[in-house]
């Protein structure tokens, strides 16, 4: 199961089930679903119980598998049979029973079976796999500018997020609508620090993701505000599904979709999902970002269309050189890709092809300061490493990794404290008498006996304190 697939398999696991009886009365996303988030061993049980009348014991199905097959999930193996059956239970695919005489039965639930069927054999009026307009469409969109579309619009959700640095938006752009920066913004990939935005650490994560899991990742926000927006999420469900399962290049009527789903397609293109020559327009295209959804294929093909199989090492596409000096050097021309570098390094030369500069212990700070990690820039330089320092081993040089590591440690080790330093006591007596105090109270953080010198978190007490012994001292002398 892919990064993105995960993460759309745990939403859907966290709906009621009376949510999945609703989800699995569209064939579409019965498929969408059988399709994406099912391994081979779960379909293949599928498929074996979806044209049999009576259920399958578990005896039967036992026979199918061998004892020793595992699976590996999450870093934990486990039988493969097992986390086969029970991924099919948790999403509400699977009924398992006793019957008397032949133990644990097991059947398919009856509308995700019933959907599954007409998704593959076709019939029925649920028109889930979108209808095709009838009407020629007189400014009928090319497959280069759907891809256009879709690019432009992903590259500026991805340029706004890394837009802290000074680079300017691509194309001179104005940037991502108003409601995309506010999902960015309740998704905790980028934070207002007054009235700018500066991505965060799980911001700078998603960009190392593939395309198609960072749409997965944007739609399931936007699922999770759904019912704020009044919006019903099983139909925002199933118009996701459908976008899935339609043909890149053809033109689909409004006219089957609910209010929801039209509702939708304003921020469906805002995403670059979905095409539309106007707002009023009564047909819509899907883009490519639209008809991988449910499936594993890149939705976006080349690197400076976006950051689609980012985290994939050795395919000749890296443009950084790093030296042992820190210099850096890299072989783009794409803002996206050299807003990226400004986080965590100072770039110093542009050229037509190429962008050159350093990192240092200020601009990963800086980094560091914004929630990035040191393992996250070292990933990062990694994955994005040019074919001629990948004929390295290591890849990077070492002490550029060191360093980078030592420089998040050295401020996790040094914690700054505000408050107020006493010293040049006339006394040691004196010092000690106020050192107790202020330890008393609870306001002392550090102390040095030698140099008579001592660090408070506060003032106000100790300045009281002062102020008392010195009162005692004036009243003692006039007393005497």
């Amino acid at each position: 199961m892919s990064a993105s697939s995960l993460r759309s398999f745990e939403y859907l696991e966290s709906l009621p089930g009376r949510d999945f009886k609703r989800l699995y009365q569209r064939p579409s996303t019965a498929l969408a679903i059988f399709r994406r988030m099912l391994p081979h061993l779960a379909k293949t049980f599928v498929m074996a119980m979806l044209y049999i009348t009576d259920p399958l014991t578990l005896s039967e199905l036992e026979l199918w598998v061998r004892p020793d097959s595992k699976r590996h999930v999450l870093h934990v193996i486990m039988p493969a049979k097992e986390y086969a059956l029970s991924l099919l239970s948790r999403l509400h695919i699977l009924n398992t029973s006793s019957v008397p005489g032949q133990g644990q039965v097991l059947s398919l639930t009856n509308d995700f079976a019933t959907s599954l069927r007409l998704s593959l054999t076709g019939g029925g009026h649920h028109q889930s796999f979108g209808v095709p307009c009838d009407t020629p469409d007189r400014h009928k969109a090319s497959l280069e500018s759907l891809d256009a579309f879709a690019r432009s619009q992903w590259e500026g959700i991805l340029h706004y997020m890394v837009d802290t640095a000074g680079v300017g938006m691509q194309d001179g752009g104005e940037g991502p609508s108003h409601g995309v920066k506010k999902l960015l913004e309740l998704g905790g990939l980028v934070q207002m620090k007054g009235s700018y935005a500066t991505i965060t650490q799980a911001g700078f994560s998603f960009l190392l993701q593939e395309v198609n899991a960072q749409v997965w990742t944007l739609l399931l926000f936007y699922l999770d505000s759904a019912e704020a927006l009044n919006m019903d999420k099983v139909d925002v469900l199933h118009f996701l599904f459908m976008l899935g399962s339609l043909e890149l290049g053809q033109d689909y009527s409004l006219a089957t979709l609910t209010a929801t789903q039209i509702q939708m397609l304003e921020d469906l293109r805002d995403f670059g999902i979905v095409y539309q020559r106007k707002p009023s327009s009564k047909r819509f295209y899907p883009t490519r970002l639209a008809t991988t959804l449910t499936s594993d294929a890149g939705a976006l093909r080349s690197v400076n269309a976006g950051f689609d199989n980012a985290l994939r090492s050795g395919d000749g596409k890296g443009f950084i050189v790093i030296e042992t000096n820190y210099r850096i050097y890299a072989y783009t021309s794409s803002p996206l890709q050299i807003a990226v570098l400004n986080l965590f390094a100072k770039l110093e030369t542009r050229f037509p092809n190429m962008v050159s500069g350093r990192i240092s212990r200020k601009s990963i700070r800086v980094a560091i300061h914004m929630g990035i990690t040191s393992d996250q820039i070292i990933s990062y330089l990694t994955t994005h490493a040019h074919p001629q320092m990948r004929k390295n081993v290591p890849i990077l040089p070492p002490t550029v990794v060191d360093q980078i590591r030592l420089w998040q440690i050295e401020g996790e080790r040094m914690k700054p404290t505000v408050g107020y330093l006493f010293k040049d006591f006339a006394s040691g007596q004196e010092y000690e008498g106020i050192c107790k105090y202020a330890e008393e109270v609870g306001v002392l953080v550090w102390k040095n006996d030698a140099k008579r010198m001592f660090f408070v978190t506060r003032v106000e007490q100790v300045k009281k304190f002062l102020e008392n012994k010195a009162k005692s001292a004036a009243a003692g002398a006039n007393g005497g």
